[in-house]
């Protein structure tokens, strides 16, 4: 016999300290949006064509129709050991790209050093080295990156001795880079305080012991 029941709900501002956390823990175990790293690679994407990286892209169907070109950056974490993040793509010379990455990341000097490697190493070879970067194997790391340097030389010259080493660890430096903005930017949006504001802006409900009440 069907029959009424009532329960009275509380938005997370309401609850309990005990029970907000089993708010946030509900949360967290239903996942972030596919896309909360939007703003990461968007960012990314930037810096490395500021460097001289062109990264590969492939072209993904979107829901309303038309497609968007995703890049092939790769990634897994946090908390495993091999956990790590690479990408793929073609890297050269970028005119003025130590003056322009400190105009975008002014406070950020990884970023300065691995530009100035990267302009120091081209200026050894008068600006002739190019690359490609490819992912091998099944982890995503820095050090599954494939890459390999020419020497554009006219007159056929090598490139110098210290060519590949460098600008191959400035590649791995700059994946180093992204994974740890990946997991700055999922640490900040799994954090209680982040958490309370997304539960609180969304009015979600839940009862008096935490419990979500759709």
């Amino acid at each position: 016999m069907p029959r009424i029941v009532e329960t009275t709900v509380y938005t997370i501002d309401e609850l309990s300290d005990a029970a907000k956390e089993n708010a946030r823990i509900w949360y967290r175990d239903q996942g972030l949006h596919d896309e909360w790293y939007d703003f990461v690679y968007e960012d990314f994407e930037t810096i490395c064509g500021t460097l001289g990286v062109t990264l590969a892209t492939s072209p993904v169907r979107l829901y309303g129709g038309g497609t968007r070109d995703k890049p092939h950056l790769y990634w897994t974490g946090f908390w495993s050991q091999g956990d790590g993040a690479c990408f793929e793509g073609s890297y050269a010379h970028a005119k003025g790209a130590a003056r322009a990455i400190r105009a975008h990341a002014p406070q950020d000097t990884e970023l300065h050093r691995i530009a100035d490697a990267l302009q120091a190493v081209q200026r050894r070879n008068i600006w002739q080295l190019h690359g490609s970067i490819r992912h091998r194997g099944r982890y995503y790391h820095e050090y599954t990156m494939a890459i390999e340097i020419e020497r554009d030389s006219p007159t056929w010259q090598p490139p110098t001795d210290d060519a590949e080493d460098t600008v191959t660890e400035a590649m791995r430096d700059l994946a180093r880079w992204l994974y740890r903005q990946l997991r700055a930017e999922y640490e900040h949006l799994t954090s209680d305080q982040a958490i309370n504001e997304t539960l609180a802006a969304n009015e979600w409900s839940f009862t008096v012991s935490g419990e979500y009440f759709v």
